[in-house]
């Protein structure tokens, strides 16, 4: 089955966790911005020293470097047939990037799905996330900054996707299994 879909959602809201998840289920990859970033970090490369301290403060990588790593994401073998995208786009610009992209591939998207959280549910999650994975870009002040730059830049995304009939919004709090069971009840009836 072909699924072209974008997760949307705050910084803490679980979009990872369930984009593995609904990758696996679905066969296709889940492709995260934010786990390609972070490995070239680790593996100190050119990107990694580049956004390095662009994440360390909390901010977001610049469209130009994220839109060129996506492209090149999306036209790998295994994301012709469908992908998930978590973390991409991240603001109404990386919108029409993504439309281009697609457009140039012949292919366009099939559904947004927008975790919804509470904000101070995300605080806690991210705060004991930092703390297990000792993460230094999850302190609480970064965290309360990601939050507040989602909610200037990411969240309008919803409103065009909503516009275009493509945005189903999706309770992120909860247990994992009983999170995932949303999701893919959600796509179910399109999944013929």
């Amino acid at each position: 089955m072909s699924a072209r879909l974008v997760l949307l959602g705050p910084p803490g809201a679980g979009k990872g966790t369930q984009a593995a998840r609904l990758a696996e289920r679905l066969g296709v990859p889940a492709i995260s911005t934010g786990d390609i970033f972070r490995s070239n970090i680790t593996n100190g490369t050119e990107l990694g020293r580049r956004v390095q301290d662009i994440t360390a403060s909390g901010a977001l990588v610049p469209d130009e470097l994220t839109n060129e790593l996506v492209r090149d994401r999306l036209g790998q073998a295994d994301a012709t047939e469908g992908f998930l995208l978590d973390g991409y786009p991240r603001n109404v610009a990386q919108v029409a990037a993504l439309d281009e992209i697609l457009a140039a591939a012949g292919r366009e998207l099939d559904l947004a799905l927008e975790l919804t959280v509470d904000p101070q549910v995300v605080v806690e999650r991210l705060a004991k996330r930092a703390e297990i994975e000792g993460r230094a870009d999850d302190t609480e002040d970064v965290i309360r900054h990601r939050l507040d730059v989602y909610a200037e830049q990411t969240a309008p995304i919803s409103q065009v996707y909503a516009a275009r009939g493509l945005l189903v919004q999706v309770d992120g709090l909860g247990e994992v299994d009983d999170v995932t069971a949303r999701l893919l009840a959600v796509l179910s009836p399109s999944r013929s």
